[in-house]
């Protein structure tokens, strides 16, 4: 039996419609532009196309996965973040438009002449790393995870940035991690309490690793340790920048400043809600 595009794209919005799926024209469309390898703007200048047999099996199977609510970027692959594309899977958490502002305070920072080292805690896909990298050339980082998947992920897409020579990527817990004299650290830890996470959407709730999001009980288990720990990885006067959650701000800058922290800014993120840290170590 064959079909055409157009039957294809109908038949699957309505299927993603009965789950409730936030978007699910948009999803058909990558959906089939992944399956057929083609841009949608083709699909869609090409309606009456058909399509093959065994791409109507792939095409069914995708749309599946997101009748299930995996989100859309583990399906097709890939992520878009700040200027670039990533690569991502499973094992690591999908990057969102609020961790830009981590990137962008990041460049404010680093002045775009000088060389300066910096470490990156918990990388996951590597997109902050690479995306500050790509525009501080001078500058030299190391990142790392406590994922080996994950550092796999991040290497691959500095590899795909021509970057593979510029950050050294190591599988390693923090409390292990002994390399000093650090310029600036950055990190966007799991930050989300045990309450909230129960409370997440199914898309992130049951697809994106609980490992990248968990901040156990009271959400501070790992923004704690990377406070303290920095403090001894850090130059002084060194910058520690940090994602936080949308109601971290007082006890986060509470742990900063009982940890030898100068508090510089807090930044909103695309909501207003506080989203990034930057600090000094005094």
């Amino acid at each position: 039996m064959k079909m055409i595009y157009s039957e294809i794209l109908k038949k699957g919005e309505n299927f993603l419609k009965k789950n409730k799926i936030k978007n699910p024209h948009l999803d058909t469309e990558l959906i089939l532009s992944k399956v057929i390898n083609k841009k949608r703007e083709e699909i869609l200048l090409n309606t009456n196309n058909n399509l093959k047999k065994k791409d109507l099996i792939k095409f069914k199977k995708y749309l599946s996965r997101r009748y299930e609510k995996e989100p859309m970027a583990y399906i097709l692959g890939y992520k878009y973040f700040w200027k670039h594309k990533f690569l991502i899977n499973k094992s690591v958490l999908i990057p969102r438009p609020d961790t830009e502002k981590v990137v962008e305070e990041t460049l404010k920072n680093l002045p775009i002449e000088k060389s300066k080292k910096i470490l990156e805690i918990g990388t996951g896909s590597g997109c902050i790393i690479v995306s500050v990298l790509k525009e501080r050339p001078k500058c030299k980082a190391t990142a790392i995870d406590i994922s080996k998947n994950a550092i796999n992920i991040a290497k691959t897409n500095a590899k795909l940035h021509q970057l593979e020579n510029k950050i050294n990527f190591i599988n390693i817990d923090i409390d292990k991690f002994k390399s000093y004299n650090y310029d600036l650290i950055i990190s966007n830890p799991p930050y989300i309490n045990s309450i909230e996470l129960k409370r997440l959407d199914d898309d992130i709730k049951f697809h994106e690793p609980t490992l990248a999001l968990s901040g156990g009980l009271d959400g501070f288990k790992y923004l704690k340790k990377i406070i303290v720990k920095s403090n001894k990885l850090l130059k002084i006067n060194g910058k520690l920048i940090l994602e936080i959650g949308h109601r971290q701000k007082n006890q986060c800058s509470k742990i900063l400043n009982e940890n030898g922290y100068y508090i510089n800014q807090i930044s909103k993120d695309l909501s207003g809600k506080d989203r990034c840290v930057v600090s000094t170590k005094l």
